[in-house]
């Protein structure tokens, strides 16, 4: 217990100083790396700067002690005790009860602390469940992610970081969390914020997305309206099949042999990034009465990676043939198939 005992940095934002908020921030100083301990007392500072600008009183519409150990201990689960096998929050927040369980605090505000740790994460979620969890959220997102930032009092963020430094902290946790994740990657579900963060930091394809998970689910579902579409077995068939779907008019089937962030250069000097765009481009193709034949020309196969080139010939978008050699390269998918991550016919 450290009841009574002067704690470096503690009195100076005028923090709630009853016993337990002390126990706590001693436990979480001892518990964690300083940039955690430093981001959690600023969420509580900017938390409760929120409370003051939606005019909340604390005593009266919210519960301050316990906005405070929310905010300190949200992030818990970081720490080497609070590193269970559920996602980071989850473990926080069990950690969390425990703490307060065992400092005699009654069930109804564990309760609460629980939902507002378990939920820091979780957009629209957390502001349906009471005025500290909603608090809680909203000051971790302005130290993370700069929410609301604007609304604060003038010089509040610059007396809190001079108090409790950043240390880098959105990064620094970032990192917390994958080290957790990839260690125990039960802890980092596809959908969830972990997983998320996980999947930056694996190669391609080896953590599954959403519609990786439909198309591993078993039921056979497929999308809404389109026509029969075949893997690409082979990188030699992606061009076939994109011939293929460009004499169908299938924009979402030439859409589909492309990796979400794959590039493609639909003429020279014009690069194209990301499914939105592809698609677009696509649409003009199929729109100008283009036809394509494909001549292979040369193929080098490494692993899941390969280096492909045809003689093309595109015809109908102008008067004359627009000949090339291209320049493709693919990559296997987490379904066995092959999709562009680069098409440039004029690469060369």
């Amino acid at each position: 217990m450290t009841t009574g005992t002067s704690l470096p940095g503690f009195d100076q934002l005028d923090l709630p100083g009853t016993p337990l908020t002390r126990d706590a921030y001693a436990y979480v100083a001892q518990s964690t790396p300083a940039f955690v301990l430093n981001h959690s007392v600023r969420s509580y500072v900017f938390a409760r700067a929120h409370a003051r600008n939606q005019e909340l009183r604390p005593g009266t519409d919210y519960d301050d002690e316990l906005l405070f150990l929310s905010c300190l201990l949200h992030d818990i689960g970081l720490s080497e005790q609070g590193n269970g096998d559920q996602r980071f929050e989850v473990d926080g927040a069990d950690t969390a009860a425990a703490f307060l369980r065992g400092h005699g605090v009654d069930e109804a505000r564990i309760d609460v602390a629980w939902d507002a740790i378990a939920l820091h994460t979780s957009d629209g979620i957390a502001a349906r469940k009471g005025t500290v969890v909603a608090l809680t959220q909203l000051g971790v997102g302005t130290d993370i992610l700069g929410v609301r930032r604007e609304t604060l009092p003038a010089g509040l963020a610059n007396d809190a970081h001079a108090r409790f430094p950043r240390l880098d902290l959105a990064y620094a946790i970032s990192d917390a969390i994958v080290a957790q994740a990839k260690a125990k990657p039960h802890k980092a579900s596809p959908m969830t914020f972990p997983g998320t963060l996980l999947r930056h930091h694996l190669p391609y394809g080896a953590h599954p997305h959403w519609y990786d998970l439909l198309a591993g689910a078993g039921w056979g579902d497929r999308p809404v309206g389109a026509v029969a579409r075949r893997r690409a077995e082979t990188p030699e068939q992606v061009g076939a099949l994109f011939v293929e779907y460009l004499e169908a008019g299938d924009v979402e089937g030439l859409v589909s042999l492309y990796e979400p962030h794959a590039h493609y250069v639909p003429a020279p000097g014009n690069h194209l990034v990301g499914t939105d765009d592809i698609r677009e481009a696509m649409q003009q193709l199929i729109g100008s009465g283009a036809r394509l034949t494909l001549e292979p020309r040369d193929l080098r196969l490494v692993d899941d990676v390969a280096l492909v080139s045809n003689h093309a010939t595109l015809t109908g978008i102008g008067p004359e043939p627009v000949i090339s050699t291209t320049t493709e390269i693919l990559r296997r998918q987490p379904d066995g198939g092959w999709a562009y991550v680069v098409d440039d016919p004029f690469f060369g």
